[in-house]
């Protein structure tokens, strides 16, 4: 067994956040863990991680805090709410927030870190829920580099890839422009292969054609959303589990809203937040953000 070492207080055990923080128990963390999902928790206490009865509770002698939150507004919340813990963190304690929210959140965060002379980092992720259980996560991390030095074992504990991209804020900032090229690639990779499944060619024959062409792309390769191409994806499973319509389209809505403060034109941007919105509407929301092929496929999809 791992010996025990820093005591991590883990709130939010969402998709991402529950595997996340199970890899921080692998490597032998003490974590008290937090969440509104009964579930999530008892899978952490059975990997040997504390429940705490509330998010100040779990802040007990903490060491270092993580979050990992669906928005803005539960980030801004849970610490800086009415009962907000940001004034209820240990001394000295290193604050993570891992969710992937609009860059002025996090460095309102930040402020009222700062103000108690805790250091705070802005570190959304990369990967996916197969990179967050595999612990290969790539993190985006904004605030001051002796902070991030401070929180890179616990980071690397859950991820493969580092990189400081600047300042308080950065690390969203270039989560939502990758986040953005995301589902712009997804959508446009959809379109592709709805478009040669219609003219007769088999998709996986012009996946791997494309896949050696100038189109490769991540949504291609490694999350193809055409079924019965790629195993282990959500497409092989009815679009279940993933990276959400809803969230995309709340990414997207963020890339728009950065777009807006700086006076920057975003048409594809625009377009493909357009596209996951009707899809939301349609009622896939909840499913897979790849089920974005199912409306331009048209009755095309083989049997389930």
């Amino acid at each position: 067994m791992n010996q025990i070492t820093n005591k991590i207080a883990f709130i939010g055990l969402g998709n991402m956040g529950a595997p996340m923080a199970l890899n921080l128990v692998k490597a032998g963390h003490a974590l008290q863990v937090f969440d509104l999902s009964a579930a999530a928790v008892g899978q952490l206490t059975a990997a040997g991680a504390k429940a705490a009865p509330s998010a100040r509770a779990a802040l007990e002698g903490a060491e270092v805090v993580v979050t990992m939150l669906p928005a803005s507004s539960h980030v801004e919340q849970l610490y800086l709410g009415a009962d907000g813990i940001a004034g209820h963190i240990p001394d000295g304690a290193l604050v993570v927030d891992c969710s992937t929210i609009a860059a002025a959140s996090a460095q309102a965060v930040a402020r009222a870190c700062a103000a108690r002379g805790l250091d705070m980092l802005d570190a959304p992720v990369s990967g996916g829920t197969a990179g967050a259980q595999a612990g290969t996560l790539t993190f985006i991390v904004g605030g001051a580099a002796e902070a991030l030095e401070r929180a890179r074992p616990y980071l690397s504990a859950m991820g493969k890839n580092i990189f400081h991209a600047g300042a308080s804020g950065a690390g969203q900032t270039a989560k939502i422009c990758n986040n953005m090229l995301l589902g712009i690639l997804m959508a446009g990779t959809a379109e592709a292969l709805a478009l040669g499944v219609a003219n007769g060619l088999d998709a996986k024959v012009l996946s791997d054609i494309m896949a050696k062409s100038s189109g490769r792309n991540w949504a291609l390769e490694l999350y193809n959303p055409y079924p019965g191409v790629m195993d282990n994806v959500p497409a092989a499973r009815g679009y279940q589990g993933g990276f959400g319509v809803d969230l995309m389209l709340k990414d997207l809505g963020l890339a728009a809203q950065t777009a807006l403060a700086s006076h920057s034109a975003i048409p594809l941007g625009e377009l493909a937040r357009n596209l996951y919105g009707m899809h939301s509407l349609a009622g896939a929301g909840a499913r897979d953000f790849s089920s974005i092929i199912e409306p331009l496929l048209a009755g095309r999809l083989p049997p389930a």
